[in-house]
């Protein structure tokens, strides 16, 4: 017999977006492993399917995650869900697939709900490109070393994040890009699903104030979409590389540097053009 390990996506939240590959297979499978048998087996039920249901989360992947790819190798045809959406991304089924992929069991995974893309294009943003960065990371010094390393990207970046630590991300965001377009888009799919847009600092200010009254509207699974870089925010750091290089010059022509040595060094500095680096020694 040969065996295959199922990654079977589930809807995000609205059950009509279950399709009909991923019913056949949870049908077929001889036992669904799931991120938590309490959310799948609620899934399930509501599908009319019976089918045993082993609980496979984070915490036991590690250690239960080779005992299941050995089952498919020996012929078994396990089916994974996660609690919602893609398994793997973001998704302790990366382990799983990743063990299967390197003993050479079968793997087929099915296309399904991604609460990444589904944010990305709810968001309206411009840019034609994503990154998707999964969890926004929690520690501030984290996400600003993050968030610098990304500031000049051409592409939206997109986060997962929960809504106890909306208002900081939100703050850590409106610091290192405040001349950006940002989206939180809250229960996809959902009864309350909500896409809130705006300049980042705006949205952060209408989540603040939801805090500040007890916490309004701030609930469920939360997306943040922010667009790429825009032109008001190219203006801004032209600016400031202007300004930090005509303090530089001041500084070398103090230490009595000529024009030309001056206007040299700052070409090498800041990378701006020659014709202005000459100005600025000009002018200091």
């Amino acid at each position: 017999m040969t065996g295959k390990l199922v990654v079977c996506p589930t809807p995000l939240g609205n059950l009509g977006d279950m399709t009909e590959r991923a019913l056949a297979a949870l049908r077929a499978a001889d036992v669904v492993c799931a991120e938590d048998t309490r959310v799948t087996g609620r899934l399930l039920a509501a599908y009319g399917i019976e089918k045993r249901l082993e609980r496979l989360d984070e915490a036991m992947i590690g250690d239960r995650g080779a005992g299941v790819v050995r089952r498919v190798l020996d012929g078994e045809t396990v089916a994974y869900c996660s609690d919602a959406g893609m398994p793997g991304v973001s998704d302790p089924g990366l382990r799983l697939v990743r063990a299967a992929r390197e003993a050479g069991a079968p793997v087929e995974v099915l296309p399904g709900p991604t609460a990444a893309a589904t944010a990305y294009v709810a968001s309206g943003c411009d840019n034609p490109r994503f990154y998707f960065g999964g969890f926004f990371p929690r520690k501030d010094a984290e996400r600003r070393a993050l968030l610098d390393s990304l500031s000049a990207l051409d592409a939206a970046l997109v986060f997962y994040e929960s809504p106890n630590r909306l208002a900081s991300a939100l703050d850590a965001l409106a610091a290192a890009l405040p001349q950006r377009e940002v989206a939180v888009c809250r229960e996809l799919t959902k009864l309350h699903e909500e896409v809130v847009r705006g300049p980042v600092a705006a949205v952060r200010d209408e989540f603040a104030a939801r805090a500040a009254e007890g916490g309004r509207g701030v609930k469920g699974e939360i997306v943040i979409v922010v667009d790429g870089p825009n032109a008001a925010e190219g203006a801004a750091a032209a600016l400031g590389a202007r300004e930090a290089a005509a303090a530089r010059a001041g500084e070398l022509k103090t230490a009595g540097m000529r024009n030309k040595d001056v206007a040299r060094a700052l070409v090498e500095e800041f990378g701006i053009a020659r014709n202005v680096a000459y100005d600025l020694a000009l002018e200091a």
